[in-house]
């Protein structure tokens, strides 16, 4: 059943995931063109200086966007299970409901996992050929919490998406906008590092709330 859910899920969202993939991509390959460009003009010393004494990460262009895609991917697959009354099929299925909707966040975190991985395999194959490991590792570590932020903004967005009424979701979007705070408080560099397996657990958490959303879609409320 699980295959199932996957392949369905895949047809509804594959063009936008290959598109939001290949545009992260783009926006990455973008900010390490200019890093490029630094070292031809002035050359790697230079590069090494900024990064050292101005912390500088030069990936910054990259800061909300893993979370308008991560927001857009549970757009484009919660949505339409709303608004035709898919959700109210799905849950009719001889299957366990929550073991479903679970299976289908399951795609969208997996689908949006390969998204980032792309972007940041970018990043390494970059730095790590021009600096010295500890400023690449720099760089990683500095972008990891904007990643998680993608994620959280796609359990967030998938707990407003399936709140069968507008007076909750419009709370849970509130909500959510404060929750996403929390991962751009701090913009220095790897000012999160004491924090990133306590975020990165409290991000997982979230895709529990879209459970929530489910049982009271289940028990009948509505607007």
């Amino acid at each position: 059943m699980e295959k199932a859910i996957f392949y369905k899920e895949w047809i509804k969202t594959r063009w936008y995931f290959l598109l939001s993939t290949l545009l992260l991509a783009a926006f990455t390959g973008y900010c390490l063109l200019n890093v490029s460009r630094i070292i031809e003009f002035k050359g790697a010393v230079h590069l090494w200086e900024v990064m050292l004494e101005r912390d500088a990460v030069f990936v910054d262009l990259l800061t909300y966007l893993p979370l308008l895609a991560g927001l857009l991917m549970a757009v484009f697959q919660f949505v339409p299970e709303m608004q035709q009354s898919r959700l109210k099929l799905t849950l009719h299925l001889p299957y366990p409901h929550y073991r479903m909707v679970a299976s289908m966040l399951l795609y969208g975190t997996l689908a949006l996992c390969v998204t980032y991985l792309v972007s940041l395999a970018l990043i390494g194959i970059c730095f790590d050929a021009l600096v010295a490991r500890e400023l690449f590792a720099r760089v990683v570590l500095t972008a990891l919490p904007w990643y998680a932020a993608g994620l959280a903004a796609y359990f967030l967005t998938a707990w407003v998406c399936l709140e069968p009424t507008w007076k909750r979701r419009i709370l849970n979007m509130l909500v959510g906008a404060g929750v996403l705070r929390i991962f751009f408080l701090a913009p220095a560099p790897e000012a999160y590092n004491a924090f990133l397996p306590g975020l990165t657990l409290f991000t997982l958490l979230l895709s529990l709330l879209g459970m929530l959303s489910v049982y009271r879609f289940k028990t009948g409320e509505q607007d």
